[in-house]
């Protein structure tokens, strides 16, 4: 953490001292960074006491109010949703106003702003059933993007599904984390590549939900298939394609569903 803190000290000494920062508040990482010297003005975005707050409307991030110096500025409705796109949102806004946009347009462009591809991205509902792309690779990401998707849904069931590709998860050294990033699905399956280098079914065992650890993908859609129903939400997680998952998974779903209505 030192090195990356000395690594964002350079780069708050590149910004002029006609520049602004804009720094998340309560964050005693960028705090530290911030004593390190710092010779520009600084807003403080998204907390308590900060220049910059974002008032939850729908408790899913998908509607809220922007206040800045203790003043509401305007109220914002779009794609996004969860805690870290609204926190992204903020920023942005915060950032066009130094540029000279006013907030109000700035609120009023991200309304219309398009989620990018593979974050939260709908891929498609068979009989009821829908599956999500998403690009959260790690403990924090995984359990903020469920918590976007749990207050989005409520009661309904996620079953989510995480592949550990990235460097970092292959090598395991967020193993001790990733159990509790779970906690908001309802069930989880986690595949487990050939290359993996620690053993993720301690991290099946740990996990506050019940969890299954897969090492086939066939198979993996066959557990999938055989215990979603109408309602459910399949959440699938990865860095990377994950095989093509998300298709076989629909095709999968939409065989199922018709072999359903033959018997009946």
């Amino acid at each position: 953490l030192a090195a990356i803190q000395r690594q964002f000290h350079h780069l708050v000494r590149t910004v002029p001292g006609t520049g602004r920062l804009l720094v998340p508040a309560h964050d005693e990482a960028l705090a530290q960074v911030l004593k390190m010297g710092c010779w520009s003005e600084v807003e403080q975005v998204d907390g308590e006491g900060a220049h910059w707050q974002a008032k939850l409307l729908a408790s899913d991030g998908s509607q809220f109010e922007v206040w800045l110096d203790g003043q509401s500025i305007g109220e914002l409705s779009w794609q996004g949703m969860g805690a870290h796109n609204v926190h992204n949102a903020l920023m942005a806004i915060a950032a066009a106003r130094h540029a000279g946009v006013r907030p109000a347009d700035a609120i009023a462009a991200m309304s219309r702003f398009v989620m990018p591809k593979r974050r939260m991205e709908l891929k498609g509902e068979v009989a009821g059933i829908r599956v999500y792309d998403d690009f959260a690779h790690h403990p924090t990401a995984i359990a903020t993007t469920l918590a976007g998707l749990r207050a989005r849904v409520g009661q309904a069931r996620i079953l989510a599904v995480l592949e550990p590709r990235s460097n970092t998860m292959k090598l395991g050294v967020h193993q001790k984390e990733l159990s509790a990033s779970l906690a908001q699905a309802d069930a989880a399956f986690l595949f487990a590549p050939a290359d993996l280098g620690w053993d993720i079914q301690q991290v099946a065992s740990e996990a506050p939900v019940p969890t299954l650890v897969c090492h086939d993908l066939t198979l993996l859609i066959r557990q999938l298939v055989a215990v979603a129903r109408p309602g459910d939400q399949i959440l699938v997680m990865s860095n990377g394609g994950f095989g093509g998952i998300h298709e076989k998974l629909l095709t999968a779903l939409a065989q199922s569903s018709a072999n359903s209505e033959e018997r009946a």
